[in-house]
């Protein structure tokens, strides 16, 4: 197959680049940074792999090399863990999912080669938060601003089917691998300084990143699949529970609380992120037969810190 990715320089769109050029097919990386993705994919080692710069906020000549893709798989959005969250920060976070959907469904119209499917990125942050309910796929939304963003996200991917497209909506659990929300953790517990973050009673729903990638190839090779698919590992666990076992994997004790004033005041309404969860089931991930290589949490960390 021929596939089109956004975020492709991104955490979890390098490691599908990689299993997309093993697994020999031909791969298009939209991205606004050249001389980034080509750090990130040198052509000796990614030879399959095209680059074309393009900036998703805005129409262009970019659009035009959607034309003789089989599918395309879209993850590009800015970071919800980066920097407090302004007005101008959550209008980014908001259009660069929103209006950067719209671009590439607009060039997926004017392609005379229409690809046959788009795997869209989406995120848990969709149902909201609550330390009680389980989310399953045809669970409602919530109504904070996650929610919102989630919304909005999907509802711009939705345009494809009216071209003909099959559409696969992934929404991401916490990503575990070397880089995402691991990446930030790791220091403190290697300095003996890790813990619970918050009460610790909130929900953490995550997928390991390799299970990840085979859920976005299969969305993508698998005919059958179509609509919402939450791409989290079945066995969710609170907060606690993850930094003791984080804690397990580094021998390395947690004891050091981070209340969630602290967090607060360092990243302001974003610290919500992590100080508040949600248990989400990915029901009709396991009914399409999707096979986990890391259900539970420990083989998870295991993998990559070991």
């Amino acid at each position: 197959m021929k596939i089109a990715i956004t975020g492709g320089t991104g955490f979890v769109g390098s490691y599908l680049v990689k299993r997309l050029q093993e697994s020999g097919d031909r791969i298009l990386i939209l991205t606004r940074s050249v001389d980034r993705a080509n750090r990130v994919f040198p052509k000796t080692a990614f030879p399959n792999l095209e680059i074309v710069t393009y900036n998703p906020l805005e129409s262009g000549d970019w659009q035009k090399v959607i034309s003789g893709c089989d599918g395309v798989v879209n993850l590009a959005g800015a970071s919800i863990g980066e920097g407090r969250w302004t007005t101008e920060r959550k209008q980014e976070i908001i259009n660069s999912r929103k209006i950067g959907t719209q671009k590439l469904v607009e060039a997926i119209a004017k392609a005379e080669q229409k690809p046959s499917v788009l795997v869209n990125a989406s995120a848990i942050g969709y149902y909201g938060t609550s330390e009680t309910a389980t989310y399953e796929e045809n669970s409602p939304p919530g109504d904070d601003f996650l929610a919102q963003v989630c919304i909005a996200w999907e509802a711009e991917a939705q345009r494809v089917k009216d071209l003909g497209l099959r559409l696969v909506i992934l929404r991401f659990g916490v990503v575990l691998g070397m880089g995402g929300a691991i990446a930030k953790m790791l220091p403190v517990f290697k300095l003996f300084a890790g813990g619970t973050i918050g009460t610790g009673k909130q929900w953490f729903s995550w997928v390991e990143v390799d299970d990840l990638v085979n859920l976005i190839v299969a969305a993508l090779k698998r005919q059958e699949m179509e609509g919402v698919y939450n791409a989290t590992a079945p066995n969710p666990v609170r907060m606690t529970q993850f930094c003791n076992t984080l804690g397990d994997v580094l021998h390395r004790p947690s004891w050091l609380p981070v209340p969630a004033f602290a967090l607060e005041l360092l990243m302001g309404d974003a610290a919500m992120v992590v100080l508040e969860g949600q248990k989400v089931s990915p029901k009709r991930t396991l009914e399409s037969g999707f096979t986990y290589k890391y259900p539970d949490l420990k083989p998870a960390l295991e993998s990559f810190l070991r």
